[in-house]
């Protein structure tokens, strides 16, 4: 409405006041929102390229770190029979030696134990408690460990199967489940792996629902044919030495060696070899130098004096010193005298240029001299290649460190919402001008189309005056 007003009053001076007040507050703010424009589009510029810059070295940590841990880098074990263990690589501990020979004399067992035959699974077994004693069984004999009994309570009419279900419930440390042999229905009762793990079931009757003692097995008294398998550790051979365990799955039994048993080997030992590292070091040091340089390039470009967008940045020049010195770095400090220490000692060097280049003459020289030395650097822990990598990339993405790539996006970030705060409020300063501009140039507007009127009047006057004359 206030527009049409305005316009229609524009026909006094044939002027659109509310396009000349729309200009008028444009060219009143131009200068400023130019301004603020150009510095959002260079604080854009340095947002991308920090990022980038940042990117970069996150993905080059972790392409390392994967590498290390589960790549041609990991010390993986091979059996030389499959059927006897399979081996795997204890993440914690580097491999003490380039082999093992495994003997396997005998598998950890559980304690497996038959019921009587039923007619069926949903035979009634009679009431009262069941209790479950552990320990050992061994020779016809019992002995009870320090663990608890548990005891189980057996409704009146209770099937086989209400039985097994019960056993299940109570948590004891055992499975059952009921069988159909070929004799019958029987309650079949498994324990744990090892030879702690045995067990024995005592009965209490409901004299009103006997029956339940023929679940009942010890093994002095009871019948022999029920025990199916007795519990008992495993016991295997390692380069020799005699070692057990009371589950098959071992675990680390050397360094960074861990078994799970499958199968016997007596008299024929099985050898345990780890792969060699070497050719995999001098790929990866190969592959590091190069992802190196292509950041190093980028980190040169953006902090260029003249060209870059990040030449005065604290976060990329942190970054710039932190990779043009990592050759010089000791990344191994508590290795003994000889050991290789840092990157340059595998061949790492940089150029006048700030670029680096690996000398392979001497990676083989290492690695010729001291391979597990070398290999102490490629693993995951506190020191070594990765760490030192992983420790520049997290220096680089800590926000709360301001001479950190993070850091400096903080900042720019924080520019940025500056900058928006500031246009918004130019944009209200520019609307109110442009309010005001539109009402005082409408007045100017409707004053001039009173004196039109005037004028138009005085013409007319005039002009019958003249005709009256004539």
């Amino acid at each position: 409405m206030s527009n049409s007003i305005v316009t229609a009053l524009g026909a006094g001076s044939g002027i659109d006041m509310t396009a000349l007040a729309i200009n008028l507050s444009r060219v009143q703010f131009e200068d400023r929102i130019n301004r603020l424009s150009a510095k959002s589009e260079a604080l854009d510029t340095k947002i991308s390229t920090a990022s980038a810059l940042k990117s970069q070295i996150s993905q080059l940590a972790a392409a390392l770190g994967e590498r290390v841990r589960d790549g041609d880098l990991a010390p993986t074990p091979a059996i030389s029979n499959l059927a006897v263990a399979s081996v795997t690589r204890a993440v914690a501990s580097k491999p003490a030696g380039s082999s093992y020979s495994l003997e396997v004399t005998k598998l950890a067992s559980a304690q497996t134990l038959a019921g009587p035959a039923y007619a069926s699974a949903t035979s009634a077994v009679g009431a009262g408690t069941l209790t479950l004693r552990f320990g050992s069984v061994d020779d016809g004999a019992f002995a009870a460990d320090a663990r608890d009994p548990v005891s189980i309570t057996i409704a009146p009419g209770a099937t086989l199967t209400q039985v097994a279900a019960a056993i299940n419930s109570s948590k004891a440390g055992v499975s059952a489940y009921v069988a159909n042999s070929a004799d019958g229905a029987r309650l079949v009762i498994k324990g744990g792996e090892g030879a702690t793990n045995g067990f024995v079931v005592e009965a209490t009757e409901d004299v009103d629902n006997p029956g339940l003692s023929a679940l009942a097995w010890e093994p002095s008294s009871g019948d022999p044919t029920r025990l199916l398998s007795s519990a008992g550790n495993a016991e295997f051979k390692l380069d020799g030495v005699a070692m057990t365990s009371s589950t098959n799955a071992v675990g680390e039994v050397a360094p960074g060696l861990s078994l799970t048993l499958k199968a016997t080997n007596a008299g024929a030992p099985a050898t345990i070899t780890f792969n060699d590292a070497k050719a995999a070091v001098t790929a990866v040091m190969q592959d590091l130098t190069a992802a190196l340089n292509e950041i190093i390039s980028a980190v040169n470009a953006a902090t260029d004096p003249v060209t870059g967008e990040l030449a005065r940045d604290d976060g990329a020049r942190t970054l710039k010193r932190q990779l043009t010195s990592l050759g010089s770095l000791v990344i191994m400090p508590n290795v003994q005298n000889g050991a290789p220490a840092t990157l340059a000692e595998l061949g790492l060097s940089i150029g006048r240029d700030g670029t680096l280049s690996l000398n392979t003459a001497t990676l083989s020289a290492v690695l010729a001299r001291d391979p597990e030395g070398v290999a102490a650097m490629f693993t995951n822990g506190l020191y070594g290649v990765y760490s030192s990598i992983d420790k520049i990339a997290r220096n680089a993405s800590t926000a709360g460190n301001p001479g950190s790539l993070a850091g400096s996006l903080n900042r720019y970030n924080a520019q940025k919402r500056e900058i928006g705060e500031q246009n918004m409020k130019i944009a209200e300063q520019q609307e109110a001008l442009r309010a005001r501009l539109t009402k005082q140039l409408s007045a100017a507007d409707a004053r001039i189309n009173a004196f039109k009127s005037t004028q138009s009047f005085l013409q007319q006057q005039i002009d019958m005056w003249k005709k009256s004359n004539d």
